[in-house]
């Protein structure tokens, strides 16, 4: 029987590739990746030629079983995402629940996340939190942000740069314009950036300086 091995790729610094992730997807049969195009382009720096094949959102309910099949005949797979660690706010969980279930070995690489790092610059408590991701558009957003609203742990948010004042608007709002926060974008990038402050004063910045890139958002817990 094959394996399904989880590779996190680099948030955007390609020195974060580790020489275990390298080896790991020159030597699997095939790599499952969210965008061919953009992992491609990691491939070709890293000289694996590897076969992929796309996995993403839109069709992984589709290729669970054939992937779950091609396992169990001895084929082994390994799973990337654009950037960081698949199933972090990324496609991953679906496959990973199938071959737990059908007795097909699962690894997990350790590697490149985003929210780790900007947890740990943000100055706030990191001893117990909890990941909320990305929160509702539309449909249960206020009932999420109340009930965050009492949440004692740090919390941590992904968030687009379109959509980040709104957000931070609605932190003003439900979690109070003193609850401190820190916005962490382009982690391991050139322009990468941390602002800390009350969520009034990030707010500010952010709604004078409209942000770019990839954002993660750590709010400090009610007190």
């Amino acid at each position: 029987m094959g394996k399904l091995y989880l590779v996190p790729t680099p948030i955007g610094n390609l020195e974060d590739m580790t020489l275990r992730a390298i080896r790991v997807l020159k030597e699997v049969d095939l790599i499952l990746a969210e965008d061919t195009r953009t992992s491609g382009k990691l491939l070709h720096h890293f000289e694996i030629g590897t076969p992929m094949k796309s996995h993403h959102m839109h069709n992984e309910h589709k290729m669970v079983d054939f992937l779950v099949g091609k396992l169990k005949v001895g084929e082994h797979i390994a799973l990337i995402s654009d950037a960081g660690t698949p199933a972090i706010s990324d496609p991953g969980f679906l496959l990973t629940r199938a071959c737990v279930e059908a007795g097909v070995e699962v690894e997990c690489l350790p590697g490149a996340t985003a929210f780790v790092p900007a947890l740990v610059n943000s100055g706030l408590p990191n001893d117990k939190f909890v990941f909320e991701g990305f929160l509702p558009v539309k449909k249960g957003r206020q009932t999420r942000l109340k009930l965050l609203a009492e949440e004692p742990r740090t919390i941590i948010f992904y968030e687009s740069p379109h959509k980040l004042v709104k957000t931070l608007g609605n932190f003003v709002d439900y979690f109070g314009a003193e609850r401190p926060v820190s916005v962490s974008r382009e982690l391991t990038k050139l322009y990468e950036e941390t602002v800390r402050g009350t969520a009034e004063e990030v707010l500010k910045h952010f709604t004078e300086k409209p942000p770019k890139g990839e954002i993660v958002i750590i709010v400090g817990g009610n007190k």
